[in-house]
């Protein structure tokens, strides 16, 4: 089984830089900011009053109202994004077999806003104020549940949970779903609604927020020396991930290819970077040695890069450190930059923006750079989008908790 390719034939996207994939990439290449000022709920109270949010969302203009109820944003986000991807396959999902399709999708929080509004009314109104759809809006693995029961996937069903790591762990783990057999075709990826009261507050109980009220758009600023912390963001990522011979024999497009992935513990503190940088330099190593290639080979990183002080350094180092000079010939980005830190989704909107730059040969920004921090001396890609022949390209995800991925992607070649 070892020898079975996985490549990506289909791509969905719900972000706050566009609400479709192809938006969404000339949203990234053109250097759109998705921040904006908090109008569905008062900040007057808060010391963050903006986020990264999907623009004029209504969920009517997706679902019917009674499925609607039923549906916490984080469900629904990824329910938009994962319809858009498998129709972009091309598929007849009636004459596939449902049996070899796995939906390995996650969220690095669930519902949060479910949770928020049932504890209200529970103390308003005492157990009879509860919904008995509570339990099963809250839920993170209802994300995987709820598109397998929409499209009627029976393949390996379920999703890792790891915070701000969970979108990558969910693409690796269906990668190895259909590297071993246990599928032919996987949709994955991660979704994630915290822009809430309570989301809100709670980051900002942390001090990981920009406060950069007086100019949102460019509050998210990383690698820039003037950075004051991540800007929250929403949505989904899915990519459909696909046996490359049963991808081949159907004539599917396929925009690339997953050819390895490294995995890693910080082991040190819940929330804050290892300084050392060991564990992403142990995640980093594993990808390389999983994909079988070195690291002259590489031309592109989408990094972690949430705009925090000591995050942008210890990525920065962590790749100094594995790559040595050839760090400072590859394009790195982040395109937090442009869509904030949607969390759990983080890792798979980041992961469809890589796979995108090996098929459209096309590195994103990092935008809203102004002030050289003389700790973070790659090049990030600042400003203006770049031009670059991509055959491989690494994404980094890291999570609260220590957690750390790296995927590799490569430009697809027959």
């Amino acid at each position: 089984m070892s020898n079975r390719r996985v490549v990506i034939t289909g791509i969905g996207a719900l972000t706050p830089v566009g609400k479709t994939a192809p938006d969404f990439w000339n949203g990234l290449i053109s250097g759109k900011s998705g921040a904006q000022p908090i109008e569905h709920f008062d900040t007057s109270d808060f010391p963050t009053k903006f986020a990264a949010q999907i623009e004029d969302y209504e969920e009517q203009d997706y679902f019917e109202r009674k499925e609607a109820r039923r549906l916490d944003k984080v469900c629904q986000y990824a329910l938009i994004a994962a319809e858009e991807a498998i129709q972009d396959t091309g598929l007849d999902l009636d004459e596939i077999n449902k049996d070899d399709v796995a939906v390995i999708v996650g969220t690095g929080i669930g519902g949060m806003n479910t949770f928020y509004e049932q504890a209200i009314s529970f103390h308003e109104h005492g157990p009879r104020g509860v919904s008995p759809f509570f339990i099963p809006k809250l839920i993170p693995d209802m994300v995987a549940g709820q598109i397998s029961i929409k499209y009627g996937f029976k393949g390996p069903n379920f999703c890792a949970v790891s915070a701000c790591a969970t979108g990558s762990h969910n693409i690796a783990l269906a990668y190895d779903s259909i590297k071993n057999g246990q599928s032919e075709m996987a949709v994955s990826g991660g979704s994630e609604a915290p822009v809430s009261r309570i989301g809100v507050a709670g980051f900002n109980s942390m001090k990981a927020m920009s406060t950069r009220n007086d100019d949102p758009k460019s509050a998210s600023r990383p690698f820039d020396k003037n950075r004051d912390g991540f800007v929250l963001g929403e949505g989904s990522g899915i990519l459909f991930l696909e046996e490359y011979e049963h991808a081949k024999e159907r004539g599917a497009q396929i925009y690339g290819e997953i050819v390895g992935y490294g995995f890693s513990a910080d082991a040190h503190h819940i929330t804050a970077p290892d300084p050392d940088g060991e564990g992403v330099i142990l995640a980093l190593n594993r990808a390389l040695e999983s994909a079988d290639i070195s690291t002259e080979d590489v031309d592109h990183i989408n990094m972690h890069g949430t705009s925090t002080p000591l995050g942008d350094i210890a990525e920065t180092n962590s790749i100094k450190k594995v790559f040595g000079d050839h760090a400072y010939e590859i394009n790195h980005n982040s395109t937090k930059s442009m869509t904030g830190h949607a969390l759990g989704a983080a890792g798979a909107i980041e992961a469809l923006a890589t796979v995108l730059s090996t098929y459209h040969g096309m590195i994103p920004p990092t935008i809203n750079f102004e002030t050289a921090d003389p700790e973070c001396d790659l090049n990030y890609t600042f400003n203006e989008a770049e031009v670059r022949d991509v055959k491989y390209a690494l994404n980094n995800a890291f999570g609260f908790g220590g957690h750390n991925t790296t995927l590799v992607f490569k430009k697809f070649e027959e």
